[in-house]
């Protein structure tokens, strides 16, 4: 009997054993449905702010003979980093390498990835499938270079659309990414916080959008004919979609369904609010006036501010984020474009620029806990505002440098803008060969 209870009994604490291994290791790593399901829906949510949102936003803003033409690019970017982020645009910014400035090639064509594969959340020992965060830092990829093309909108030609966001994701996009985001990344380890983007998303788009618009120089007619928007009914259509797809940008970017997710989704609206009436105030008092336009310009600025902030301040100052940010990005718009007499067509730099940057130091100064924000006792309020202020110096320069460079070359190699009777004529007909409307 000895002989049989001896090796069961051994058996039975090696079972023991590997079973309190196993058990160690479930509760090292825990995928939570309800996390996993918030991603997958915040993932849908920030594609719906390219298409439809942004795509209505933009092409209700020019004339109605462009209009096509936006919605074509919109699309089409979305799917060219759609592929480039598959291929190698992921590994890019989040391949696992050591260096400061990418991610390496180690995960090109998602090598490795598996429907078991997990990506860490902002909670030790939480995770959540590596293919959602993958699908949803695409679709931020997608955004990004969309929003540039309203700086040159009704002028550029298709080709250089596609040639230069392919050159700017692989040389600006993915490395900022990685640089703000990534555990190895030089910005991240600053400390800086960005918690859905003001720097990798809006500053690297306003930047890129204002070096874009004096490359390709003013629309024809600018400052001397009506350039008005076409349709103000689809401009605020695709606004609302893209306040409501920013719930998924931003509380999306908390990656896990808990409260830190509910105050990005409450700075969301508080912040949007204070932007819509502080920009409609001001039209008011200085124009007589409170247009709708404005008051979706509002809207977009206060979105912009409050996504790097949304996860650390509190509601109240995201109020007065957003509306400090309105003031600033209203200013830019109706006063400093108009003297420098440069044509950022739909004010990508004035809003997506501007806010930004309000936006990104604003958050060093809002997340202290003095001002309702979520920095601890020990937070140190002027260190931290200058580490936001060297962050969005560099994401200035980076992009800066790399999409001046990038123009040139798309410039040479198919040309930036269209011909003069084709831009007389419009893009839809001329470059599509449609019309949005018909008589």
């Amino acid at each position: 009997m000895s002989r049989i209870v001896a090796p069961v009994a051994a058996l039975m604490l090696a079972g023991a054993a590997g079973a309190q291994e196993a058990a160690a290791e479930v509760a090292a790593e825990v995928m939570d449905k309800g996390d996993v399901a918030w991603m997958l829906v915040s993932t849908l949510l920030v594609l719906m702010m390219i298409l439809p949102g942004l795509a209505l936003f933009y092409g209700g803003l020019v004339r109605a003979k462009n209009m096509l033409s936006v919605l074509m690019q919109c699309t089409a970017i979305t799917a060219l980093v759609m592929v480039v982020w598959t291929v190698y645009g992921y590994s890019m910014a989040f391949g696992g390498g050591t260096s400061p400035y990418w991610g390496g090639l180690g995960k090109l064509f998602l090598s490795g990835v598996t429907p078991e594969s997990m990506a860490a959340t902002f909670t030790d020992g939480v995770v959540i499938p590596e293919y959602v965060f993958i699908a949803f830092q695409m679709t931020f990829a997608a955004i990004t270079p969309a929003l540039i093309i309203g700086a040159f909108a009704e002028r550029i030609r298709f080709s250089a659309v596609m040639l230069f966001t392919l050159f700017w994701v692989t040389f600006v996009y993915f490395p900022v990414a990685h640089m703000v985001w990534d555990g190895a990344g030089l910005i991240f380890n600053m400390g800086a916080l960005d918690f859905a983007g003001g720097t990798v998303v809006h500053i690297n788009a306003g930047v890129a959008a204002l070096i874009g618009a004096l490359f390709l120089g003013p629309r024809i007619g600018y400052g001397r004919d009506m350039l008005a928007p076409h349709s103000m009914t689809l401009t605020l259509v695709g606004a609302a979609l893209l306040w409501v797809g920013w719930f998924g940008f931003n509380a999306g970017s908390n990656l896990e369904a808990n409260g830190g997710a509910a105050l990005a989704m409450i700075n969301t609206f508080t912040a949007t609010a204070g932007a819509i009436l502080a920009w409609s105030a001001l039209e008011a008092i200085l124009r007589g006036k409170a247009s709708l336009l404005g008051a979706a310009s509002g809207m977009i600025a206060g979105l912009v501010a409050v996504t790097p902030a949304a996860g650390t301040v509190g509601p109240v100052g995201a109020i007065v984020l957003g509306a400090v940010a309105a003031a600033g990005c209203y200013f830019f718009v109706a006063v400093v474009k108009i003297r420098l007499g440069y044509d950022d067509s739909l004010d990508v730099f004035g809003i997506h620029g501007i806010g930004g940057i309000i936006g990104a130091i604003g958050t060093g100064i809002l997340t202290a806990p003095g001002f309702g924000g979520t920095g601890g006792a020990d937070y140190a309020l002027a260190a931290q505002t200058w580490i936001q202020i060297k962050a969005v110096l560099i994401t200035i320069v980076w992009c800066g440098l790399a999409s001046a460079v990038l123009y040139f070359v798309v410039d040479k190699l198919v040309g930036l803008r269209v011909t003069e009777e084709d831009e007389r004529v419009g893009l839809d007909l001329t470059t599509h060969g449609e019309s949005a409307y018909h008589a």
